[in-house]
């Protein structure tokens, strides 16, 4: 990791950002129909989770080339939980206006708060990953006491597994208690939010566990599964509400599931990277980050198709842009992935 290559891959979370924040403003000065409202706001704060991932890119990056302090160490996990709250904030604002479509737009948002939430948590727990080389190269599998305390792990642990219950038990009060279509749409997708947010508990309790130095060679598995589990239950969910609303005003949502469902499979792909370079070389390291380009791609291929799609039926207006903005998102995530490449191996 040079000091060029480290400023490549700080870039990339910061232009995603600048895209979706740029492209979610332009869809909604564009008109103010109910599509316009909501596919504008949720695109554009899918860019707080770009800059959590920002967050996250230097904080690695930093100490890979000697340039973390203490300053850096304190603001950019306060910077990512700062976008998080403030989406949060946004998010509970629209569903108490009386806009367009503010229910779906509400609950939506706030599930977006809450991935930041998680993702800024990987960017704390992230603080000292530089140990995770060397607690990998011990032998002796002893707890690194530089690393962080075990109150201190499970309490990075706990705040993503509250986060992710939250986003769960959202989803079905919305499902259970929703009677029109639009608590359909929004309950849906906030499943398939939590499947992400349960993603990010495998991710950073890898990072904390490792950086204390007690993952053990047996839960290796464990949180590869979950992510491929929580990715698999999106795709599938989106599936079944595809085909069992066909032709329905409502189907559209399934396409926003299967992008959920990409995004929870680039998250599996720094679950896998950690779990098989921890006391072990594993030769194709540097192939991992070709998942979240892989599902970056078919993000944008499948929004290409849907924005035809949209010219004859309306309904899929907010999947086609929703889905570029997710693109985004796994895009971002190769950036994360490739600096974890290039800092975690043992050396």
């Amino acid at each position: 990791m040079n000091y060029g290559i480290s400023i490549l891959f700080r870039g990339i979370p910061l232009a995603m950002a600048a895209f979706c924040f740029a492209y979610g403003l332009y869809i909604v000065s564009a008109g103010d129909d109910p599509a316009r409202l909501t596919a504008g706001p949720v695109i554009f704060f899918l860019g707080s989770i770009c800059v959590a991932l920002y967050c996250t890119a230097a904080t690695i990056i930093r100490q890979l080339i000697g340039t973390y302090n203490e300053t850096a160490r304190f603001l950019l996990p306060v910077l990512g939980y700062a976008f998080a709250l403030a989406t949060l904030v946004c998010g509970l604002l629209i569903l108490a206006s009386d806009l367009s479509g503010a229910y779906v737009t509400g609950h939506v948002v706030c599930g977006l708060g809450l991935i930041t939430t998680c993702v800024a948590t990987a960017a704390t727990a992230s603080t000292k990953f530089s140990l995770i080389p060397g607690n990998s190269a011990d032998s002796s599998f002893t707890v690194n006491t530089r690393g962080f305390s075990k109150g201190t792990s499970a309490l990075l642990i706990a705040i993503v597994c509250c986060t992710a219950a939250i986003a769960w038990l959202w989803a079905i009060l919305v499902l259970v208690t929703g009677t029109d279509p639009s608590s359909t749409v929004a309950g849906s997708v906030m499943l398939g939010i939590a499947c992400v947010c349960t993603s990010l508990i495998a991710l950073v309790a890898s990072i904390a566990r490792q950086v204390r130095g007690t993952y053990g060679l047996r839960e290796r598995s464990k949180w590869i599964a979950l992510v491929l589990a929580m990715g698999a239950a999106a795709f599938i969910y989106g599936l079944v509400m595809i085909f069992a609303h066909w032709g329905e005003t409502i189907d559209f949502v399934g396409f926003v599931l299967i992008g959920l469902a990409l995004i929870c499979w680039s998250i599996s792909s720094k679950v896998i990277l950690l779990a098989k370079i921890w006391h072990a070389d594993y030769p194709l390291a540097r192939r991992i980050p070709i998942i979240p380009i892989l599902t970056a791609l078919t993000c944008m291929f499948l929004a290409a198709f849907l924005y035809e799609e949209a010219l004859f039926k309306p309904k899929f207006f907010v999947p086609s842009r929703v889905l570029m903005g997710f693109g985004a998102i796994c895009f971002t995530l190769f950036s994360i992935v490739s600096i974890l490449e290039s800092g975690a191996s043992r050396k």
